[in-house]
C-alpha cells in the first residue's frame, strides 16, 4: 500500500497515544477513517482533530473484548464506507503483577483486550481486506513480545500470542495469494497514557502521578516518531517494524544471549536496586493507549 487517498483506515485505541498520531498523519494522507476506542470522548476528539484537516472521520464507541460488538463494528464500518482497506489493531493496556500474587480477573481483562481484541479485529476485518484488493493489517505488540520480563507475564503472554498470531497470518496471506499485507509491531517506550490506565500497581492518586512523570521522562519516542515508523512499514510491507532504539535492544538481546538471558535478568533482578530499575524499564516500555 503506497497511496493512502481515499483509502478507508480501521484504527482501535484511537482516543489517544498512537491511534490518536496515526489517525492524523493518515488523515494527512487522504485518507478516510473508521476510528474506535473504549473512550467515547477521547475518540470524538480525535476525529474532529481529523475532520479540521479535511479527512473524512467516523468515531465509534468500542471494547474490542466484545466479539459480537467487533463484529458489528465491522458492518458499521462497511455500511458508513463500503468496507476496509487497513486495519490497525492498537488498543491495549497494562498490568504489572508476578505470577504467583496475579489476580484471575485482571489476567484475562489483559487478554481479552491486548490478544483478543487483536483476535477479533483481525478475524472480523480480513474478508473486507482481502476483498479491497490492497488490504494491510498492522497488529500491535511490543517489545515484551521478544523478551520476557519479570513482573510482566500476563502482558509477556498477550504480546507473544499477538506476535506468534500475525506472523503466522503473514504467512497464510502469502500462500493463499490474498492481497493483503501484514505488519507486526513491536514499539519501546512510548509516550503515552498506558501507565496512567494499568492495573497491578497499588498506589496512592500522588505516587501514580509520579509514576507517569518519570514514564513520561524515560520514555524515548513520541507517538507521532511510532506513526510515521509504522507508516513507514506498511508502505513497505514490512513484517516486522521495532520502533525506537530501545526496541532494537530487546531485540538483540536473545539473539546474541540466547534463553541465558532469562537466568542473566534473574539474578539481576535479585538486587533492590536493580528491581527497582527493571521496574521502571518496564514501565517505559509499555506502548499503546
Amino acid at each position: 500500500m503506497k497511496d493512502f487517498k481515499n483509502k478507508v483506515a480501521v484504527i482501535s485505541g484511537a482516543g489517544s497515544g498512537i491511534g490518536r498520531a496515526l489517525a492524523l498523519a493518515l488523515a494527512r494522507r487522504g485518507a478516510k477513517l473508521a476510528l474506535s476506542d473504549i473512550d467515547a470522548p477521547s475518540v470524538a476528539d480525535t476525529a474532529g482533530r481529523c475532520e479540521k484537516i479535511g479527512a473524512t472521520a467516523i468515531p465509534y464507541e468500542l471494547d474490542v473484548a466484545d466479539r459480537t460488538a467487533v463484529y458489528a463494528h465491522a458492518s458499521d464500518v462497511r455500511n458508513a464506507f463500503g468496507g476496509a482497506n487497513l486495519v490497525v489493531n492498537n488498543a491495549g493496556v497494562a498490568l504489572s503483577a508476578n505470577v504467583e500474587d496475579m489476580e484471575w480477573d485482571d489476567f484475562e481483562w489483559l487478554m481479552n483486550i491486548n490478544f483478543w481484541g487483536v483476535a477479533n479485529g483481525t478475524k472480523a476485518f480480513l474478508p473486507d481486506l482481502i476483498e479491497s484488493g490492497d488490504g494491510h493489517i498492522v497488529n500491535i505488540s511490543s517489545v515484551f513480545g521478544l523478551i520476557g520480563v519479570p513482573s510482566q507475564s500476563a502482558y509477556n503472554a498477550a504480546k507473544f500470542a499477538v506476535r506468534g498470531f500475525t506472523e503466522a497470518l503473514r504467512q497464510e496471506m502469502i500462500i493463499s495469494r490474498h492481497p493483503v499485507g501484514v505488519t507486526c509491531v513491536h514499539p519501546g517506550g512510548i509516550k503515552t497514557n498506558i501507565v496512567a490506565h494499568s492495573r497491578g500497581m497499588e498506589m496512592t492518586d500522588e505516587a501514580r502521578a509520579e509514576a507517569v512523570r518519570q514514564f513520561d521522562r524515560i520514555a524515548i519516542t513520541t507517538p507521532d516518531g511510532a506513526a510515521k515508523a509504522i507508516i513507514r512499514g506498511i508502505e513497505r510491507n514490512r513484517a516486522r517494524v521495532l520502533i525506537g532504539p530501545d526496541a532494537r535492544v530487546f531485540d538483540l538481546v536473545p539473539r546474541i544471549l540466547g534463553p541465558s538471558y532469562e537466568d542473566i535478568v534473574g539474578r539481576i533482578g535479585r538486587s533492590p536496586r536493580i528491581a527497582s530499575r527493571i521496574a521502571e524499564a518496564q514501565r517505559s516500555a509499555e506502548i499503546e493507549r
